[in-house]
């Protein structure tokens, strides 16, 4: 079975939603797990007690990985209470709205600097210590939107898209170095980022277009996380794992 008995994993954004989900499914398969969080320090001690809960170590640490020095950082004091950091999954995110003539500097550089520059960081920041061990997982969580778009939030779309491209570009980067770099794009799933439009007025319209009929739940999302980082998917790389229900099919 896949265990991860002696492993590390970092998982960004690891207070709620898909970050915990995967946070809690490593720990049980074994993995020690550090986490960061923002600014909800109350979920993430919780995520930090059901960790420790299950007999494995938890590092809990604020940080916003906007900023190239916190992701430096991160990493760092990873590696300083591990001795060692085997997977990277780079979950951190936000999801806000504009169209394209009301899309201010603010709205724009905000999203991409943490959709897309903070996995630059945390990235690069990593890699160093990954090639040094001769192994690594790096995973991204992209979205459907990388793939179909999506109207009114173009800009979340276009830093999923980059996800995308930045996992194919760095697979053959690292590959030498036994570092596998892979990409999960979930549709739409049931978090605290997503909740009030799948609840609101366009919610039977969403819906309908997922052949499933619902959203995914976070440990739905999780699950092929952690797979692509075990040995199962030991020659998976570079790949995007599409997990939406049927809604977008990109093979």
């Amino acid at each position: 079975m896949i265990n991860f008995n002696g492993k590390v994993a970092l998982i960004t954004g690891g207070s709620r939603g898909i970050g915990a989900a995967t946070a809690k499914l490593f720990a049980r398969l074994g993995a020690d797990i550090a986490i960061n969080y923002r600014a909800n320090k109350d979920e993430a001690e919780k995520v930090k007690a059901d960790i420790e809960g299950l007999g494995r170590q938890c590092l809990m640490s604020k940080a916003d990985i906007a900023k190239r020095s916190n992701c430096e950082n991160l990493i760092k004091t990873t590696i300083e209470k591990f001795g060692r950091m085997d997977i990277l999954v780079n979950n951190a995110g936000i999801w806000t709205e504009a169209a394209i003539e009301n899309m201010t500097d603010d709205i724009l550089d905000c999203l991409l600097d943490i959709n897309l520059k903070g996995c630059f960081y945390t990235a690069s920041a990593a890699v160093p210590f990954m090639k040094k061990q001769k192994s690594g997982n790096i995973i991204f969580i992209a979205s459907t939107a990388a793939q179909r778009g999506e109207a009114f939030h173009s800009h979340y779309a276009a830093s999923k898209g980059a996800l995308i491209a930045l996992t194919k570009s760095l697979s053959t980067e690292l590959a030498d170095d036994n570092i596998r770099v892979n990409c999960v794009a979930p549709g739409w799933v049931d978090t605290d980022m997503s909740h009030e439009a799948l609840i609101g007025p366009d919610a039977s319209k969403i819906l309908s277009l997922i052949p499933l009929g619902r959203a995914a739940t976070a440990e739905e999302i999780a699950g092929p996380i952690v797979f692509l980082a075990s040995d199962w998917a030991g020659f998976i790389d570079g790949e995007v794992l599409n997990v939406n229900g049927g809604a977008v099919l990109a093979g």
